[in-house]
């Protein structure tokens, strides 16, 4: 097999990333960026962002998430913590989070530090989700090995009657992680590849060193 990507072309032109007009603060940048591209931009699903993680195997691997709520500390996002992605993330917390937005041709870039949120948060926001993505946080044993679908749909078959009529109350391996920043860098697609790259960098004093990046 041989394909040939190289003719593969796209002009960037639909913003510009300054340095003397960003904030001081990366997560105001974050958050101006996600607003606009939810609010004026067609995407899908604005908080799928890529999170890589350093599995026990010693190798990187990424894969897509959903953001569920983000504030100066940090990103959240749930999980089952005895899934390969879990485990990876406690057995080493520094991670990269991703977020691409083709069609507001922007990008972020962000290393940081897991750390599973309270229980209390987890609860709640279990108790939010509705009743079908509760009764699937029970049913998987994320990244086990299944001998085929039927056997998740008939447990699932069979939780959805033992709980009928009932609460059902978060698993304890189920929860949330905070990604605490250490490092963002933000990418908007520029004409003839000269992109603006701007990275913050979190210092001892907890303020934030803005550089711009060569493309």
């Amino acid at each position: 097999m041989n394909a040939d990507l190289g003719n593969y072309r796209k002009s960037y032109e639909k913003g510009e990333l300054l340095l003397n007009n960003v904030p001081e603060n990366p997560m105001e940048l974050f958050r101006n960026w996600f607003v606009e591209v939810d609010t004026h931009f067609n995407v899908d699903e604005t908080n799928a962002m890529t999170i890589s993680t350093i599995g026990l195997d010693g190798y990187p691997k990424s894969r897509v998430v959903l953001l569920k709520k983000y504030t100066h500390e940090g990103f959240i996002f749930y999980t089952n913590y005895e899934s390969e992605k879990g485990k990876a993330i406690l057995e080493n917390p520094n991670v990269c989070l991703s977020f691409f937005w083709h069609s507001a041709e922007r990008q972020i870039i962000i290393k940081g530090t897991a750390e599973k949120i309270s229980e209390n948060l987890s609860d709640g926001y279990f108790e939010s989700r509705p009743r079908g993505s509760q009764l699937g946080a029970v049913v998987s044993n994320q990244s086990e090995v299944v001998a085929n679908r039927q056997e998740l749909e008939t447990k699932l078959k069979d939780l959805e009657i033992k709980f009928e009529g009932k609460e059902i109350e978060r698993p304890k391996h189920w929860g949330g992680f905070i990604i605490k920043p250490v490092e963002l860098e933000f990418w908007q697609g520029r004409p003839n590849r000269l992109h603006d790259r701007i990275r913050y960098q979190l210092q001892e004093d907890y303020n934030w060193k803005i550089e711009r990046l060569a493309p």
